[in-house]
């Protein structure tokens, strides 16, 4: 996947050692228009305990929760200090394993206007685009 450039543009030097472990990616038509990738990856692994990552396309993207390890969470960082509560501090970065986060946007909401919410449209291209990668150039045709 880092070979491919839309896709090593989200895999992070975080995300590598964990990627190792990815063993298949399987394509499943659910319906008309409605697809799920499912990403499959050895266990045990030290990130997380899922087999298996899911994201499905329907008339909405869904993702699926990853059951991440304790200090294995490659979508946050823990920063230096404490926060007023004397709490943790953790930041949201990049990460390929973003991708299966349900995702903000609403495609379908035919009162939302492009001009008022890009970033909607734009994570909807985002989105279809890594699709559009994945089963095209990692899934083998059937």
């Amino acid at each position: 996947m880092k070979n491919h450039k839309l896709l090593a543009q989200e895999i992070t030097e975080r995300d590598e050692e964990a990627l190792k472990y990815l063993k298949d990616i399987k394509w499943f038509k659910i319906d008309e228009g409605c697809f799920k990738l499912e990403f499959v990856f050895q266990q045990p692994n030290p990130y997380f305990e899922n087999d298996v990552l899911t994201k499905s396309y329907q008339e909405k993207t869904t993702g699926c929760v990853i059951k991440w390890h304790h200090g294995k969470d490659l979508t946050h960082k823990l920063l230096e200090g404490m926060s007023k509560n004397s709490e943790r501090l953790i930041k949201s970065c990049e990460s390929f394993f973003n991708f299966f986060n349900p995702p903000k946007f609403r495609p379908h909401d035919e009162h939302l206007d492009y001009d008022e919410h890009p970033d909607y449209y734009d994570e909807y291209i985002d989105c279809h685009d890594e699709y559009l990668v994945i089963k095209f150039g990692f899934i083998p045709c059937n």
